[in-house]
């Protein structure tokens, strides 16, 4: 993804314009088309100095392109400048990869008819779709049609499921937001220990539930997030036993199966919590 695209969303807030409360087609297609929203978008968030050094090479490079194409040369109307991109080596968020890649093996292993995410990333949930049956619940709905999976809308702290009803279920950097009103839920200071009592109420006597959360020093990073320590979490599924602990830590680098201590000293880390409940 181009760091533009990134930022696109940032420019029109900026502007004070939500596309999603725009209901003319015609006026969102203007903005997303528009020459000056791109290029305000490659300078705004945390590679704007990046954006500006590379103006210089930027034009040098349109004038190159100019000189050696046949076709129509470049206008500015069309014109959409990716300037932080030019990077050593491919970026990525640490915490969203591996916890997809550690999702995508653990349901690999265990290959269960039937699986079911609340609130997880769409785009990791429309590959695993591709395995295994999936329902996917989110608070705001999926509004996507794929083969093998479903969308719900639901609430977290009120799943619209049965009791002990599912064997494979995951959370994955979901249940630190619950309660913080960023994603239009309400707010409550105990939303993540409701989520919590709610996942372990539908999970299946033997399922496995796959949470990860934001792991290190507590605190409330009003209102993007939580971060807990790793014993809380293990207070919050009490129910629960913990099969295996993986972890991301500060520095994006990936452990499997070590002990939920290795994240006491971290700030910011991912921890990655396989739990059974137990057979009755």
């Amino acid at each position: 993804m181009r760091i533009a695209d990134l930022a696109y969303p940032a420019l029109v807030g900026c502007l004070r314009i939500s596309l999603h409360s725009v209901n003319s087609h015609r006026v969102r297609q203007l903005f997303r088309n528009s020459a000056i929203v791109r290029w305000g978008a490659a300078f705004l968030g945390p590679h704007c100095l990046t954006s500006l050094g590379a103006l210089p090479r930027y034009f040098v490079e349109w004038k190159t392109y100019n000189k050696q194409a046949a076709t129509p040369q470049i206008s500015f109307r069309d014109s959409y400048p990716c300037l932080a991109d030019r990077t050593v080596a491919t970026p990525f968020d640490p915490h969203y990869f591996f916890q997809a890649a550690w999702l995508a093996r653990r349901l690999h292993e265990n290959r269960p008819s039937l699986h079911v995410d609340v609130g997880s990333s769409a785009m990791m949930i429309n590959v695993l779709s591709a395995n295994v049956k999936t329902v996917f619940v989110d608070y705001r709905p999926l509004r996507a049609r794929l083969s093998n999976l479903s969308s719900l809308a639901g609430d977290i702290v009120r799943l619209p499921f049965q009791d002990g009803s599912i064997a494979s279920l995951s959370c994955l950097h979901v249940l630190e937001h619950v309660g913080l009103g960023r994603y239009g839920d309400p707010i409550n200071p105990e939303g993540s220990r409701l989520a919590a009592a709610e996942l372990q109420r539908v999970l299946k006597p033997g399922g496995r539930l796959f949470l990860s959360v934001p792991v290190g020093r507590e605190r409330v990073c009003f209102n993007a997030h939580r971060v807990f320590s790793s014993s809380t979490v293990r207070d919050f599924f009490h129910e629960l036993r913990l099969k295996t602990f993986s972890l991301v830590d500060d520095a994006g680098r990936f452990s499997e199966e070590v002990p939920p201590e290795a994240a006491a000293a971290l700030e910011y880390g991912c921890g990655l919590f396989e739990f059974v409940k137990a057979r009755e």
